[in-house]
């Protein structure tokens, strides 16, 4: 197949890590065989080569100015949950930026199908090119575009006319389906392919507890807390910092290192100069792909702590938690959106109330000290990965869903 992705997302250079999931995807299908041209929009940032990985890469530039460069790469929502002013000035220069740059390659290239990654924004412009070509539309939803489709009718609107147009539509948890499903998807198109997780990069180490310790300075033996993500609401940090005082209590030099870029850094910093555990919790910022999953592999503990924020956003299924269940850690997660879909109490990891610091700190305090627990937990779910959430695994059922939309 000769497929078309238009995405708003894309990492901008080999190791970032913004929205890693969609050139997953794209490489996932590339190994099988299929022709995968990503089309995205321009950002100052971006390095990349027309092919790489075998994806063909397309940037379309829309802003009139340089300061209306926010659209997409996570930098259209303040902390997840409110649209930037710039961002809605953006938007339409950028949705008929993205329409015309559509347009153009499905002239040059014979596309078997076209896919969008987010509804909204990425629907309405792939859904009208797609009437005009006669191409079926696949749409993929990641999360917050289903929380935005719910903040107002022109949104609901948009997200259900696409929904009526799209032959195959695929969600990354369960709970992002029937949220979909409530905006009009129709239930028989719905489909829930969870993301996965490259399980070479991402995979036990055991040097990688060393390494890492020596790094940041700490003595070999300190008990290692680890979380990733951007800084915004819907991750949780903040009651994983409030949990702090309650560890330290049990263990006192335990260590949380909390990785990561966005709205709410200072904000956090602040909070943990407020419990007194300031010393007790690193920020080392965004880590490149590579240093972030010897950072995963270091952890004694690791923590998706996720969390429905005030304005309704939720993760989708957050890619940490894959690959933490990869680098067969013992995991401490929140039972929230697609967590439940991969991790089993007791099984996978161990789960917990969604915003709830005492059951976070008791959860970890437990694997901190039942370690032949914790291995075993990190061993399952590192053989649900293999088995179940490797990106081969996923690629195949994207195929899947490509076939179903072109029999339609």
């Amino acid at each position: 197949m000769n497929i078309l992705m238009l995405t708003s997302s894309y990492p901008k250079y080999a190791g970032e890590t913004t929205a890693p999931f969609i050139e997953s995807i794209a490489v996932g299908l590339v190994r099988r065989q299929h022709t995968v041209h990503v089309l995205a929009p321009f950002h100052p940032e971006v390095r990349r080569a027309p092919i790489e990985s075998g994806v063909r890469l397309h940037f379309y530039r829309y802003a009139p100015h340089p300061a209306f460069n926010v659209y997409g790469y996570a930098a259209s929502l303040h902390a997840d949950i409110g649209l930037r002013r710039t961002a809605l000035a953006a938007a339409p220069f950028a949705l008929a930026a993205s329409f015309q740059a559509t347009m153009r390659l499905v002239r040059r290239q014979k596309f078997d199908l076209i896919h969008a990654h987010w509804v909204l924004p990425n629907g309405a412009p792939a859904l009208l090119a797609a009437r005009l070509c006669r191409l079926p539309l696949v749409v993929s939803l990641h999360g917050s575009d289903v929380y935005l489709a719910f903040k107002g009718w022109p949104f609901a609107l948009t997200a259900a006319t696409v929904f009526r147009g799209a032959a195959a539509i695929t969600a990354c948890s369960s709970d992002l389906r029937q949220r979909a499903v409530r905006l009009g998807a129709p239930p028989d198109r719905a489909t829930v392919i969870p993301y996965g997780v490259d399980a070479y990069a991402f995979r036990p180490d055991p040097r990688a507890g060393a390494q890492v310790r020596a790094e940041l300075r700490l003595p070999p033996d300190m008990p290692l807390i680890v979380a990733m993500g951007r800084m915004v609401h819907k991750k949780g940090f903040t009651y994983l910092l409030d949990a702090m005082p309650r560890i330290r209590a049990i263990h006192p030099n335990a260590t949380l290192v909390l990785a990561g870029y966005g709205d709410l850094l200072d904000a956090l910093k602040r909070r943990a100069y407020e419990l007194n555990v300031a010393e007790a919790v690193i920020f080392p910022g965004q880590l490149p792909r590579d240093r972030a999953a010897r950072y995963v592999a270091a952890a004694d503990v690791y923590v998706v702590p996720s969390v429905r924020d005030d304005a309704g956003n939720v993760d989708g299924l957050p890619n940490t938690l894959l690959e933490g269940m990869g680098a067969a850690r013992p995991i401490v997660a929140t039972r929230v959106a697609g967590i439940p879909d991969v991790v089993v109490d007791g099984v996978h990891g161990v789960l917990v109330p969604e915003r709830d610091p005492a059951a976070l700190a008791e959860a970890i305090t437990r694997l901190l000290i039942g370690r032949d627990v914790a291995v075993r937990l990190g061993e399952a779910a590192r053989r649900r990965v293999l088995e179940e959430l490797s990106w081969d695994v996923v690629a195949a059922r994207f195929e899947e869903a490509y076939h179903r939309a072109l029999d339609l």
